[in-house]
């Protein structure tokens, strides 16, 4: 990972947990020292994604749960557009749900079916959506979390 990519991912990190708190009034998961770092994030058992704001947004974190369920690298996975994580049948219930989160600025309670790289299907349940707002106050993309899934 080169020096910008630790840098992206730090900063990330920080927008994902703010961002977190501000919709959840809880962090999104335990740090040591009090700030999130990529390891902490890495090393929970909860999902944590995002995609950023291109026209078919295209997913720009995942930690190391969430590329083990998809069965993903970190360069696969980041260069995925994120409606390709929801199965053809729930992409507009997906679509419906980020518009929701656009205009809201969270949900908590989604569920849907999601397929990994070789195809084995799960559910997600209860996954909590929300928006990417930057220090500068810009909207910078969406995230979206879970720790419940069952394969099916």
């Amino acid at each position: 990972m080169s020096t910008r990519d630790e840098q992206f991912i730090s900063n990330h990190c920080n927008i994902l947990n703010r961002c977190f708190e501000q919709f959840f009034k809880k962090p999104l998961c335990e740090f040591r020292g009090g700030k999130p770092l990529f390891i902490d994030f890495d090393q929970t058992k909860r999902v944590i994604v995002s995609h950023g704001l291109e026209n078919d947004p295209i997913f720009n974190y995942a930690n190391k749960t969430a590329l083990d369920l998809f069965e993903m690298n970190w360069s696969e996975f980041t260069s995925m557009p994120s409606r390709y994580s929801a199965e053809k049948l729930e992409r507009e219930e997906r679509d419906i749900l980020l518009k929701e989160v656009s205009e809201k600025g969270y949900s908590s309670k989604y569920s849907g079916v999601r397929r990994s790289k070789s195809g084995r299907r799960f559910m997600i349940n209860e996954a909590k959506v929300w928006n990417l707002i930057d220090l500068k106050g810009n909207f910078y993309g969406q995230a979206a979390t879970f720790d419940r899934w069952n394969y099916i």
